[in-house]
């Protein structure tokens, strides 16, 4: 059984429109490849291994507050917008370049996008933990962030305008919602930015008012928009029923009522309606149900669909950590265990799963370098994670001490993980090898496959 995405284009073989289609193929596949590799990069040193000296600094002195909030709040904005942020700017411009296939998009767009982005996800990075000039580069670096983002945000509405109104599909409106996450998140950082240049004595947000953000950043952007693409791609990777539209239309509207009530600060009230929604997401996209087909696992290793599943596990213990956090938490243990058991447990496995099957074809219809290190980062991730997730609350809480000589593990495991991931990627990228042998989508939404 297969499934074929063909994007036709009626020219004469050698005509100079088909090789303008070529040119901007490549074009759109170096683009591509640039957001990839600096999300890789963002990943690997400000973002982990500065999680991992934090981690350790934090469990020697067995207290969180030994450890400047800058510097933990700059190894969270690598992670969501430098790591996670790049690929899904990347993947978008791809998409819109083979969407439209025509000079209504110029890919200097996107890589202005990607300079700007860039140089505005470094800059916070680099104040954060410098402290340089930071009552004018705070702000600076987020006004880049958004404006990187703008770019992309205004090319999809050229192409909405250009494509017509047509009738969404449930998949595109938990993208959209995802979108619109984004952006708020983004306009949130500038204003935030601002007012800590104008009235703090440092770079950092204040804790209330950070917990509030990463519900935002998390919840309003990251989970809807891996819950849009699992709509449209799960059905096919994993041989699922169809999903059902009246559970996921639950899932957006409760998980977006939950963020929206955290801005304020009712975390109870946030809590409960995040856990509603993550019931009704499970519900909707069948996740834990019998497979109908069977899993394409072609050229990726066999065990690819028991971790995606794991995603999901990962994201309702998320979400019940979550609820017992707003009652019961005292040190922070409980809420970080949640918010590690949704960044990693969820976000970054389901990235390290479904990257692994997806970005190879972004880049030029590449075949995955190793199965096996695709195993072994998964593995070793979601280890990492079970020991990090269930040695915090009681490291922090203080209910066993022992719990913090199990947190250094943890990122240690979690390090090896993230490496071998990003080797993975960057040697099917750089290295020779096969490509695929199948038409590459006509949208985000489409990723052609064959058992």
């Amino acid at each position: 059984m297969s499934v074929t995405t063909t994007i036709r284009i009626d020219v004469v073989p050698g005509s100079s429109k088909e090789l303008g289609a070529i040119a901007r193929e490549r074009g759109a596949q170096k683009l591509v490849s640039a957001f990839i590799f600096t999300g890789l990069l963002f990943m690997l040193l400000p973002g982990t291994f500065l999680g991992v000296w934090n981690l350790i600094s934090i469990s020697e002195s067995r207290t969180v507050t030994s450890l400047a909030p800058a510097w933990i709040q700059a190894h969270g904005h690598a992670q969501v917008f430098g790591w996670i942020g790049s690929f899904i700017l990347g993947i978008g411009f791809y998409s819109l370049q083979k969407l439209l296939h025509s000079p209504l998009f110029p890919l200097w767009r996107g890589w202005t996008a990607w300079t700007l982005w860039t140089a505005g996800v470094a800059l916070r990075w680099t104040t954060n933990i410098y402290l340089w000039y930071w009552r004018a580069l705070l702000p600076l670096s987020a006004v880049l962030e958004l404006s990187a983002f703008l770019i992309f945000f205004f090319s999809v509405r050229t192409h909405r305008r250009a494509a017509g109104a047509n009738k969404r599909e449930t998949w595109t409106i938990l993208v959209m919602a995802s979108t619109l996450g984004f952006l708020a998140s983004l306009l949130a950082n500038v204003a935030l930015a601002v007012n800590v240049s104008a009235r703090g004595v440092g770079p950092a947000l204040t804790h209330a008012i950070d917990q509030r953000f990463l519900v935002l950043c998390t919840w309003g952007f990251l989970v809807p928009a891996i819950w849009g693409f699992n709509t449209k791609w799960l059905p096919v990777f994993l041989g699922l029923r169809k999903p059902t539209e009246r559970w996921l239309l639950m899932a957006v509207a409760a998980n977006t009522a939950g963020v929206a009530v955290a801005l304020p600060g009712f975390m109870k009230s946030c809590v409960f309606l995040l856990l509603c929604g993550t019931v009704f997401a499970s519900l909707g996209l069948r996740i834990f149900e019998p497979s109908a087909h069977p899993a394409k696992t072609l050229k990726v290793h066999r065990s690819f669909p028991f971790f995606v599943r794991a995603a999901y596990f990962w994201l309702s213990i998320a979400a019940v950590l979550g609820v017992w956090a707003a009652g019961a938490d005292r040190f922070g243990g409980i809420w970080g265990a949640s918010r590690h058991a949704l960044t990693v447990g969820f976000i970054a496995t389901m990235v390290f799963a479904i990257g692994q099957r997806v970005l190879p074809a972004f880049c030029g219809m590449k075949i995955l370098r190793s199965p096996r290190v695709m195993l072994w980062s998964l593995l070793l991730l979601n280890v990492g994670c079970t020991l990090r997730v269930f040695s915090e609350f009681p490291a922090y809480e203080g209910y066993w001490r022992g719990a913090w000589h199990v947190l250094p593990i943890s990122a240690v495991i979690e390090l090896v993980a993230v490496a071998l991931f990003a080797w993975n990627i960057a040697a099917t990228i750089l290295l020779p090898g096969r490509a695929q042998n199948s038409q590459f989508p006509t949208n985000a939404g489409f990723l052609t496959t064959r058992r």
